[in-house]
């Protein structure tokens, strides 16, 4: 019976070990797809008429530390604005930016169009608050031909940068599509900042309870415990340096977890070598521990007492 009570318990152990990566599994599976999903969102403004100028813009890299995003724009003519199909403009296209694109964008009349990449400031927010940082810009683009003939624009915007989620509020005003964007860390960043901080407070733990068993039990200068506490004092450090987006020192990052979790080994590491040299040279400060050769020897076995004689 005792068996197969333990068979079933084993058999239950490994069940719910499956259901439970199953249903970390399906999560993972599940979180993936929306940031796909965001990822593929296409984001439009402007009107359909047969004479205007389509604006396709995807947002390639945010740099938070400068401030600044990338954006690159495909520029196509309709209708009678175009030559080739769209290759090129019939006569010279003006493509008129807001403020914080850095300049407005002209094209030759006749020649072809190709892709250009263009800077965006960004405002609001700041690195420090890594990974709760978050940016808003505004991009509006108008279009005008000749002498500053006003065109109508019709503007597709999507995001191509997987460590940030794009929330925006498109509309058109004048002729000119307007993009209100606002940009912060995806889920997938953030799951795994938290995993980076979590796991800095678990190894500055360890560590310290491995320096208190060596202090309380008067270990001396044991070196493959202090050869784990220096080699955690520096991985931390590579393991803070494998954020996504490589965060300066400083962000709220650092003030949650890393900084704590250094200034904890380090002082593990200091004490237990303080400790040690001072047990190592007063060992007559430790317990005494019996010496085998002092030990008594054993008793003789007494020979049997004979029987009495009949």
């Amino acid at each position: 019976m005792r068996r197969l009570s333990r068979s079933r318990g084993r058999l239950l152990a490994a069940v719910l070990v499956l259901c439970a990566v199953a249903a970390a599994a399906a999560v993972g599976v599940w979180l993936q797809f929306g940031e796909r999903q965001a990822l593929d969102t296409r984001y439009r403004a402007g009107g359909s008429a047969p004479d205007r100028v389509d604006i396709t813009a995807s947002v390639q890299r945010v740099d938070a530390a400068g401030r600044e995003l990338m954006l690159r724009i495909l520029v196509t003519p309709r209708g009678s604005l175009a030559e080739a199909g769209g290759v090129s403009p019939a006569e010279a296209l003006t493509l008129q930016t807001s403020a914080s694109v850095r300049g407005d964008l002209t094209f030759p009349a006749h020649r072809r169009i190709s892709t250009v990449d263009v800077p965006v400031t960004l405002s609001a927010g700041s690195i420090t608050d890594y990974p709760l940082d978050a940016y808003e810009t505004t991009l509006e683009f108008g279009a005008a031909v000749g002498d500053d003939e006003a065109v109508p624009v019709r503007m597709t915007l999507t995001n191509n940068d997987a460590l940030f989620a794009a929330d925006v509020d498109a509309s058109e005003a004048a002729g000119a599509a307007v993009f209100e964007v606002g940009l912060a860390r995806s889920t997938s960043v953030l799951i795994f900042v938290v995993f980076m901080m979590a796991a800095m407070w678990a190894l500055a733990i360890a560590v310290l309870i491995g320096a208190w068993f060596l202090l309380t039990r008067r270990k001396g200068l044991t070196w493959p415990a202090l050869g784990w506490m220096a080699a955690t004092l520096f991985a931390l450090a590579a393991f803070r340096n494998t954020a996504p987006g490589t965060p300066p020192i400083g962000s709220l990052l650092d003030y949650v977890a890393f900084l704590w979790a250094e200034m904890v080994v380090a002082f593990c590491v200091i004490t237990v070598v303080v400790m040690g040299m001072r047990a190592e040279s007063h060992p007559q400060d430790q317990p005494d521990q019996p010496d085998p050769q002092d030990q008594p020897d054993p008793p003789d076995q007494l020979a049997p007492t004979p029987p009495p004689a009949a």
